[in-house]
């Protein structure tokens, strides 16, 4: 569907003509392969051929295990997504933006989808840990196990199989545990009260006589909540409000023109007026609010935004107060592995885990505004004479308040998720060249999610609708739920709500989810088939099977929709794939001019899945080793990605759409076209939507029409180690990824566009799926399902550089890991090229980010120096902006650059000490973020961090 870069087909174009060269120079050369000397053959994530040396056919970063460990970060996850090519999705900080999230820490490279990321465990699959996809929960991996992490980007589909789209991470554990390790560590932020503590175990020892290896560990990391109101600097509340300098006008044709003045001003101390902790209601244009007492004043309207249902200096709802920086979060981790030699040339292993991990997501109460307020009658018996006096005055029989019920209880998630996984490998050598494995695995993640302070709107309407019987007692009205149990409560002023009446109304919603993964498979491979004049032929083949079931089952009574919570529907579905695959890395030429080496890799792999049918994954790369100092490598793959459970099988569930911009609001009408068909709908022409103040209540589900995803990767690149410099490594590579046929819920923004965006009229296709209120206009219901129609592509310079000397007595190790995201761009509908967003350079998907580390050793001291730069960011894409070039005064971030340290010293009785301080600078957040949405994870919002950590090893 879309053109490749120039730069991306001319180097595709010279990869294929160095092949077709190469093979013709093979047929007519021959070599003198007289080298006897023996080469260790090492495995490398890229391949499953045992390769001779460190060389990896494809791009991939390493990253030791203890320098993911040795942090104050409360899991390996938090530290891995700092890394220049991964997203911060899902870390701490943001995962409890979903239901049913909170506590996840799942990886996304590219920031193209965790979907599109395949996580592995010593290159095998690992049961998923949120139902209905195939995301892996990095909690489940045991920290003290973790030798390395490996990246490798685009091109792994062939080799690991579908969802690799982006590329892998491998979590290489261990082989053989020796004695005794322990280790402490207990971390305190400086400005809040954020606190964590993690501890592990791990022993093993060999045993038979050394034929086996038996080892268990366990760790155990936990950590507190912290709101935004415990840091000084997420405490205060912003809003971007309507600036009455801005002059934006209208053409003949109903075109903007902007005046270049920012058309919104950022103010502290500002948020919505329409709601209150209070409860308040408009009469005759002038807003009312409640005393503790019930009585009832004008609110505070401090300098007032009507367009906006907001005010700066006022009584104002506070949303800061339920934005949570960090969830609570406790992990426990078992695992326990073994292996034994049955004979020298056949080893059987297993393993075994089981993972709990909880984290509670604390979220805004319930609340009712505008289509949900509440109707409060003249006789209702908790009014008092002051309002009594107000409603007579004005003729009213009712009034419509609008409350956050703070006092009745911030509503809780409390996730719970258990992880047991079960693994089964025979392996070894069937001759002196071809080796095999065999394995099995059986896994399961069940999460148990229980919603606190979820009110059911029935007996919350009967607690409020309050009376007052023939003995002048308040009572409920109905008599039914007087019977019941009904418990009378008043609204009037914060505290107003008794707990008795909290009791009637608040209930707790049990939800339960489980989702199993079944793999069995096994491959055989040979890195000396036979020999060619370059080198020696390697092939690698197998064959796999793998069962995936997901069910989630909603608390019944919430599924209902009597609850505030989302209306929910069950969610079954399961598929099967059946997958052969086969590599091959072919020398072509060696101890040629400016050809030392050059190898031609290619792999295949052909799965038949219950749900889709046929896929095929390819992938050929070339490997050219100009000299001892410098290496070519290039790759280009053409991978499946097909659907998973949830984007199949999930049910429309009811779901609410916020931060709207109703296109036939007059503030937000693009142009004539946009005018001409809200007036088809008949909508006025001064409309101002209200509706899109809140949330608008929307349907959204799978598809079991849907197909696969098709990518292409490329990436080329080259290796530079020269003699002259000990120890230095320098790596660059270009990549470049185009996935077509992606897989997206249709935005409820975009629905509401393409209602209105054609010059042909209204579209049927889309108009269909929008709800609004007959009368008011007000927007009411919106639909949208997963779909086939989307596309999405990137492509940037990964980076790497090392180099370790001798410095003072003392031994320097530095390494730099870099990113350049040159393009990154989404394409809300694929059939329409020429529309896209360029994310490139914006919040969360910075243009460079670079880490760069230091470690200096001296006897047994170890200092170590950390930086993460992130290059600043625009706010708005360069179309948003070519659309509106002044939304507002806050467009951008600057860069940002944050330094930990630690300084360690190792006894010579094994025990290590250790301390250390992550953000030494106390670097804050850029603008008015918090660091709690997707993009703004990127950005620590814990501030300066100590901790120590006490270890010890026998």
């Amino acid at each position: 569907m879309f053109r490749r870069s120039l730069l991306t087909q001319a180097v595709t174009l010279s990869v294929l003509s160095a092949t077709a060269l190469s093979s013709f120079q093979l047929q007519a050369q021959q070599q003198n392969a007289d080298s006897t000397a023996a080469v260790e053959r090492i495995s490398v994530t890229s391949s499953r051929i045992l390769r001779e040396g460190a060389i990896a056919p494809s791009p991939v970063t390493s990253i030791s295990g203890a320098d993911l460990v040795d942090t104050g970060a409360t899991n390996i996850g938090e530290a891995l997504n700092e890394l220049p090519a991964l997203a911060s999705t899902y870390s701490l900080a943001n995962s409890g933006n979903s239901i049913g999230t909170a506590g996840l820490s799942l990886l996304d490279l590219r920031g193209m989808g965790s979907s599109r990321t395949l996580v592995l465990v010593n290159g095998k699959r690992h049961v998923a840990s949120s139902a209905g996809t195939a995301s892996v929960d990095t909690n489940t991996i045991p920290t003290a196990w973790v030798e390395s992490v490996e990246i490798i980007t685009g091109g792994a589909s062939a080799i690991y199989g579908a969802d690799a789209v982006t590329g892998v991470v491998n979590f290489k554990l261990k082989k053989d545990i020796q004695g005794l390790e322990l280790s402490a560590t207990a971390g305190k932020a400086n400005d809040n009260p954020l606190a964590n503590q993690k501890y592990s175990f791990s022993y093993g020892q060999d045993i038979a006589n050394g034929d086996g290896n038996l080892a268990f560990a366990a760790d155990f990391a936990t950590q507190n909540d912290i709101n935004a109101t415990e840091r000084s600097q997420t405490r205060t509340s912003y809003m971007s409000l309507t600036n009455p300098a801005s002059k934006d006008k209208k053409d003949a044709n109903g075109n903007t023109i902007h005046d270049g003045i920012a058309d919104k001003i950022t103010f502290g101390n500002a948020g919505y007026y329409d709601s209150s902790i209070n409860g308040n209601f408009l009469l005759n244009n002038v807003w009312y609010t409640f005393n503790p007492d019930g009585s009832v004043r004008p609110q505070n309207m401090g300098t007032l935004f009507p367009l906006d249902a907001a005010c700066v200096d006022c009584e104002f709802l506070n949303l800061r107060e339920y934005n949570d920086l960090q969830p609570a979060f406790d992990r426990y981790s078992f695992n326990l592995k073994g292996d034994y030699d049955l004979t020298a040339d056949l080893n059987l292993a297993a393993s075994a885990k089981h993972v709990v991990s909880k984290a509670d997501s604390v979220n805004q109460p319930s609340f009712f505004e505008y289509g949900s307020a509440l109707q409060i009658k003249r006789d209702n018996a908790y009014i008092t004479p002051g309002l009594a006096a107000l409603m007579d005055n004005n003729g009213k029989n009712s009034i419509a308040i609008h409350r956050f019920n703070k006092d009745a209880g911030r509503r809780m998630e409390e996730n719970t998720r258990t992880t047991d996984q079960f693994n089964l490998s025979l392996s070894g050598q069937l001759t002196d060249d071809w080796s095999f494995e065999t394995f099995a695995t059986h896994g399961r993640t069940r999460l148990e999610q229980i919603n606190r302070n979820n009110l059911i709107r029935k007996n919350f309407a009967q607690s409020i609708d309050a009376i007052k019987d023939e003995n002048g007692n308040i009572v409920c009205r109905d008599a039914a739920a007087r019977a019941a149990g009904c418990v009378p409560t008043s609204v009037f002023g914060y505290g107003a709500v008794n707990q008795a009446a909290i009791n009637w109304f608040n209930t707790s919603s049990l939800s339960t989810s489980a989702i199993e993964q079944q793999v069995a498979g096994g491959s055989v491979s040979n890195s000396a088939l036979f020999d060619v004049p370059a080198g020696s032929v390697g092939v690698a083949a197998g064959v796999e099977y793998r069962r995936e079931q997901s069910d989630s089952t909603p608390d019944a009574f919430a599924a209902t929709g009597a609850t505030f919570l989302n209306a929910l529907q069950e969610t079954h579905g399961k598929f099967n794939v059946k997958e052969a695959f086969g590599e091959v890395s072919i020398p072509l030429l060696t101890d040629m001019l400016l050809i030392q080496d050059l190898a031609f890799d290619a792999a295949v792999r052909v799965a038949d899945y219950s749900t889709i049918g046929n896929a095929t994954s390819w992938k050929t790369g070339l490997d050219w080793t100009i000299n001892d100092e410098i290496r070519v490598r290039s790759t280009y793959s053409v991978a499946l990605r097909a659907p998973n459970i949830s984007e199949l099988y999930r049910p429309l569930n009811q779901t609410y759409f916020s931060r709207l911009q109703d296109p036939c609001d007059l503030r937000y009408k693009q142009n004539a076209t946009w005018a001409a068909n809200c007036a088809a709908l008949g909508i006025p022409a001064d409309f101002v939507a209200k509706a899109t103040g809140a949330s608008i209540e929307g349907r959204a589900g799978g598809n079991p029409d849907l197909q696969a995803e098709e990518s292409n990767s490329h990436t080329v690149g080259f290796v530079y180690q020269p003699e002259w410099i000990e120890d230095f490594t320098f790596t660059l590579d270009y990549w470049s990824i185009e996935i077509d046929e992606a897989i997206s819920t249709v935005s409820a923004q975009d629905i509401l566009n393409k209602c209105v965006d054609a010059t042909t009229g209204l579209s049927a296709q889309f108009c269909n799926l929008i709800q609004r209120d007959p009368v008011s206009h007000e927007l009411k219901l919106i639909t949208s399902t997963s779909q086939n129609v989307a596309a999405q592509t990137a492509e940037g310079v990964d980076f790497e550089a090392g180099y370790d000397l001798d410095l003072l007595g003392g031994r320097l190790k530095t390494k730099l890991i870099g990113t350049y995201l040159g393009s990154r761009k989404t394409f809300s509908f694929q059939n329409n090229p020429s529309q896209f967003e360029q994310r490139a350079g914006t919040e969360g998907e910075a243009d460079w980010q670079e880490n760069l580390s230091l470690s200096y050793s001296y006897d047994a001291w170890t200092a170590t120096w950390k930086t993460r730069h992130i290059n600043g960011v625009s706010l708005y894409t360069e179309q948003e902006l070519a659309k509106n070039p002044d939304p507002r005064d806050l467009m951008s971030y600057g860069s940002y650059v944050l330094t930990d340290i630690s300084l360690g010293y190792q006894f010579e009785n094994g025990v290590n000490w250790a301390v250390g301080i992550d953000n030494l600078f106390d670097r804050g957040l850029p603008g008015v973020s918090t660091g709690t949405t997707t993009a703004g994870a990127s950005y620590d919002n814990v501030g300066q961090f100590f901790y120590t950590t006490v270890s010890y090893k026998m």
